[in-house]
Order: C-alpha cells, then structure tokens, then sequence
C-alpha cells in the first residue's frame, strides 16, 4: 500500500549545511549507564557540527547513549525503564550487581548523565541520576535531576530549558499499541510547544495518585473525619489540571495538522485527533463547566474507582488518533494503525518534523532529535530527503545505525563515532 506523494521533485530541500545550529549538547559524559562504566565526549557543536552519528553493531550501546540523553527531558526515558535496571552491568564486575530484591549492592556506583546544553539563554549544565542514598533512607528508589548547580523538583523542570524528542524501532508499534504509549507520544510533543505543560502533568498525576491512595483506605488514620475534604480538594486539583491539559493537547493537535499541511517533501500528511471525556466537554462548554463536570464525575465514582483500583474519568484515558490524510478505508479515514508498518514509519517522521518545525517557531529553538535506526528501512529518496530536512531545520540530530555509508550525505555536518564494547571512537 503505497503514501500518497506530494510531488516527486524535492531539489528545493537539498542540504544546506551553512545553516548554523544555534542549540544542543556540547558535552555529554556517564557514569555506570547500561554497559558504559565511564564515558565522556565533545559533540562539536562548538565547530558548527550539527549532527551526532554513532555507528556499530547491534547490541554495542549505541542506543544507550541515546536513552541517557531522554532523561534530561521529563518522563521515565525512551525505554521506561526503572530505575534500578539502569545500573552498569559487566561480566566479572560488581557494579552494578543486584540482588534478589532487585534493588543495587549497598556501596555500588549509582548511574549518572551530565551534560552541557548550549541554548538562546546560555549554557546549562544537567544531570541526573540514581540518588545512592534514597534506598536506605525510604526503602525505594529514586531518581534526582539538576540543572545549574540546583536541585529540580521533578523531571518537568527539564522542559523549561530545552525540548528532546525521539523515535525508536519499538515506536513502529505505537499505532497499535495500548493508549498509553501515544498518550506519552502526544504529551512530549505538547512539552515541545508549551514547557509548562509537564508540570501539569506531574501535578494531575500526583493528585491522581494520593486519591486512589485514599480510596484503597490507606489514608492515616487522624485524617479519617477529614476524608470527604481532602477528596474534594485533590478531585478540584485533577480537574483544573485535567483541563489545562486538555486544552493543550488539543491547541497542539491543531498546530501541528496546520505544520503538516505546510510540509514538503515525500512523507505523508498525519491528521491528530485527541479523543477522550475532557477533551470532549471543552468542544461542548467553556472551561469551567467543563472543570466542574469532572469534578463531579469523580465525586460520583469514588465507589466504584476504590473497588476497582482504576480512575474511570480523566486525561489520563484520552487517546492519540492519526489518520492518513487523503486516505480512506472503507469510507472512513485511513487509522495510522491500519496502514502498512513503512507507512507507520513514515508517518511518525512527519509528525516529528512537523513538531520540529512548530516547536522550532514557538520557542525560538528547535528541540534535540535522537532518531535511532531511523534510516535503515527508508529508500534512498526518503532517507535523503529526511536528511536534508533535519539540516535545514538546524536542529542538533543524534543518529544511529550499523552501516556508516548510509550517513554519508551528512559529511561535514555531522560528528561520527563508532560503538564498541562500552566504548567511543570518534571519526570512525
């Protein structure tokens, strides 16, 4: 099943590489990440590059250098993974070794990313990584960031700073998979246009928590008389957070169809939809009542939410949907997960493209791309094209695949590193 093109002549976006990249990561150094037991390296940015392309074997951690950059954006990283399965691992090698309750020895090195970030207000300085001392002081573990010498209250604080998006083969999935999966996807695109977007996020979710706390019965008992207030209070915090987030998703929903349509090149158009009750209710009535309106939902399902263990109403069960444009199955538009898996992946890189480019205009520097195997199963035209595009957009790309050949269009822009063995050689 073939992408409708929009036209087979493309010479108007060939590479422009004296286009300057004005934002990315200058520097970028680990400590007992996956199979890195230290590693530190210069990107050259500061010679203009605008380009990371790292090359090697499958398995060789190319993908792990990646992952440790997702977490100096809000969320649990590219992979989800906890905590605790971060730590280094090696033949022989204590650090890193856990036992059977899965949490780190006492005493190992805990993982840890810092990175210089050069963007339009300066240099910033990041970090994250495992807190040593959070397992022995609360019996769980936790994860701390930094920016500039200062602890963050949480991961969201990243997205004040810069904005970093990212596609990964397990992404070939997302149309098919669970809500949740393009909930994520659609919640660090709207990261991208609006950074305070994440600590509301964080908010609704950490009110959504305590309220299923209280309605499991696991309230302290001194607040028992208090029990009907503090729901009220925490339900009134998830629908004024609800519907910001609501509204959005939506407004970038909306910028996004209009940065598709603007698009060039032989990628598909995507048409985002955001389907779910808030979202539903701000295209019915203003605001408030739309607040109000999950107010009381909640108030009426506490029964039912307290025996099932699950919170029927919320932003927290909306839904990405994307259609091909143009396309129809049936007499309906074409769902992205009904099309072909090349198609998928087409269609994800317009999105991505079309984020960059809005993203780009809204806070006045383009967001950091990590794009792992990206080019590996697009013809020669797209992978060109994709090139080309990631140039002009002046936006710092981290890329990764196993034939360095396949890169060679981004000669002379690009910094090229060969993976091995928990090691970099740069220029290969």
């Amino acid at each position: 099943m073939a992408v409708a093109e929009r036209g087979t002549d493309f010479s108007h976006i060939t590479p422009r590489r004296s286009i300057e990249v004005v934002n990315g990561f200058s520097h970028l150094a680990l400590t007992s990440f996956r199979n890195y037991r230290e590693v530190s390296f210069d990107t050259g940015l500061d010679r203009g590059l605008g380009a990371v392309v790292l090359t090697g074997l499958n398995g060789a951690g190319k993908t792990n250098l990646l992952e440790a950059l997702s977490y100096l954006s809000p969320g649990s990283g590219l992979r989800q993974a906890t905590i605790a399965e971060i730590e280094f691992r090696h033949p022989g090698s204590n650090i890193g070794a856990h036992p059977p309750s899965g949490y780190p020895q006492p005493g190992s090195m805990a993982w840890a990313v810092h990175a210089r970030y050069q963007g339009l207000g300066g240099e910033h300085v990041l970090g994250t990584g495992r807190d040593p001392l959070a397992q022995a002081q609360t019996g769980r573990e936790r994860r701390v960031s930094r920016a500039n010498g200062a602890n963050l209250r949480s991961q969201a604080g990243f997205a004040e700073i810069l904005s970093v998006l990212w596609l990964t083969p397990q992404m070939d999935r997302l149309f098919s998979e669970a809500a949740a999966s393009r909930r994520r996807f659609l919640d660090r695109l709207v990261y991208g246009l609006d950074p305070t977007h994440a600590a509301r996020v964080n908010a609704y979710e950490q009110a959504m928590r305590e309220r299923a706390r209280i309605l499991r019965g696991e309230a302290p008992a001194a607040a028992s008389g208090d029990l009907n207030a503090w729901l009220a209070g925490l339900e009134s915090e998830m629908a004024g957070q609800a519907v910001a987030i609501a509204a959005a998703r939506l407004d970038a929903a909306q910028q996004l169809n209009a940065a598709m349509v603007e698009a060039v090149g032989p990628f598909p158009q995507a048409v985002l939809e955001v389907a779910g009750s808030v979202e539903a209710s701000l295209g019915s009535m203003p605001a408030l009542e739309a607040e109000d309106l999950l107010k009381r939902r909640l108030m009426e399902a506490r029964g039912s939410d307290g025996e099932s263990g699950i919170t029927q109403w919320g932003t927290h069960r909306s839904d990405l949907v994307v259609t091909l444009a143009g396309r129809h199955l049936g007499g309906d538009a074409l769902r992205a997960g009904d099309c072909s898996t090349g198609e998928q992946k087409a269609l994800l890189i317009a999105i991505i493209l079309a984020e960059a480019r809005l993203a780009t205009r809204r806070r006045g520097e383009a967001p950091i791309l990590l794009l792992d195997e990206v080019a590996a199963h697009l013809d020669r035209q797209r992978r060109e094209a994709l090139f080309a595009e990631l140039q002009s957009l002046a936006a710092q790309c981290w890329l990764t695949g196993t034939d360095p050949e396949i890169f060679a269009p981004l000669d002379g822009w690009a910094h090229f590193m060969s993976v091995g063995d928990g090691r970099l050689i740069s220029g290969a």
